[in-house]
């Protein structure tokens, strides 16, 4: 492990976006695709990085071109990759994406299974979670065994040493063998998170827009995103608050929410003690993450640098 000191830890699948070079054409007519590594907790952990703090991933690729260049991009980037695992028992994922004229994307997984899916409860490096102040990870690697095991033996063990725990269940329905799997499986990880984020689809999905049904012991937060609308933080007193977001011209959507979450964790990070009471400027920030990350196409290369932010937005 680094000497650097680790604040944030990602864990969930990383993989392959090769994103249409065109808009308002299927995957299939595609005249061709540009390579973006992509993956939602991994784009966190970049996200982290480029918003001037230290972050670590932890998942598995394959012993594979694709896995190799994944662990060259995430280490370049600064993230620790102490906890990323190789196997030669899967594949690396891939992810064609297509994109509609606004920039919202429709998803076709290669993943039967894929490296990130086979990752097991004893391959969870606990050590990298040790110094962190956070822990973030997602559902979809909560899909099927072993790594949903792994994942939940990491957030038990994230909320066991007192760490902030962030939760963005991803809403990919295709990967799941049935609607009812789905909402079982991402209801799920709501018990371990300190923070949750979700988009309005997904709580309509998850609990029929029901918010009351979403807050668990020990969750002290929850936000909703908006698209281009903006978001809306809620607290267990009863607090809400809200900020409309920025208007930008959207390339591509891929990511945006991945650089939200890490614009809000930055956030929390940088205001341990209080962030409950700064929420408008948590917001403020996370927003103006989210909304230049839709800028550019990808979600990795588009994230934006603290310095990009903080042109963009006076929180």
């Amino acid at each position: 492990m680094s000497d650097r000191m680790i604040e944030i830890v990602c864990m969930g699948e990383v993989l392959i976006d090769f994103v249409a070079l065109e808009n308002g054409v299927t995957v299939g007519d595609a005249s061709g695709f540009q390579k973006a590594p992509g993956g939602a907790p991994a784009n966190v952990a970049v996200a982290v990085e480029r918003l001037a703090h230290q972050a670590a991933f932890i998942s598995q690729v394959g012993d594979d071109p694709f896995g190799h260049f994944l662990a060259e991009v995430l280490e370049a980037e600064g993230v620790d990759i102490t906890g990323l695992r190789f196997t030669d028992k899967a594949r690396t994922m891939l992810a064609f994406v297509s994109l509609a004229a606004a920039g919202e994307r429709s998803f076709s997984f290669y993943r039967n299974p894929s490296a990130d899916m086979l990752l097991t409860p004893d391959d969870v490096a606990l050590e990298v979670i040790d110094a962190a102040k956070i822990f973030h990870f997602g559902s979809i690697t909560m899909i099927s065994e072993p790594s949903k095991s792994a994942t939940l033996k990491a957030a038990q063990y994230a909320k066991d040493k007192g760490l902030i725990v962030s939760y963005d269940p991803n809403l990919r329905l295709n990967l799941w063998e049935s609607e009812e799997a789905a909402r079982a499986g991402m209801i799920s990880g709501l018990d371990y998170a300190t923070m949750v984020k979700l988009s309005d689809e997904e709580l309509d999905f998850m609990v029929g827009g029901d918010l009351n049904k979403v807050w668990r012991e020990g969750m002290k937060l929850i936000v909703i995103t908006h698209g281009g609308e903006g978001s809306v933080a809620y607290t267990r007193d009863g607090g809400v608050f809200k900020h409309g977001g920025y208007s930008v011209s959207p390339v591509d959507t891929t990511g945006a929410g991945d650089g939200f979450v890490a614009g809000m964790l930055v956030g929390i990070l940088e205001n341990p003690d209080d962030y409950l009471s700064k929420l408008e400027k948590l917001l403020c920030f996370a927003n103006a993450v989210g909304a230049l990350t839709t800028t550019n196409r990808g979600a990795i290369p588009a994230l934006p640098t603290r310095s990009q932010v903080d042109a963009f937005a006076k929180c």
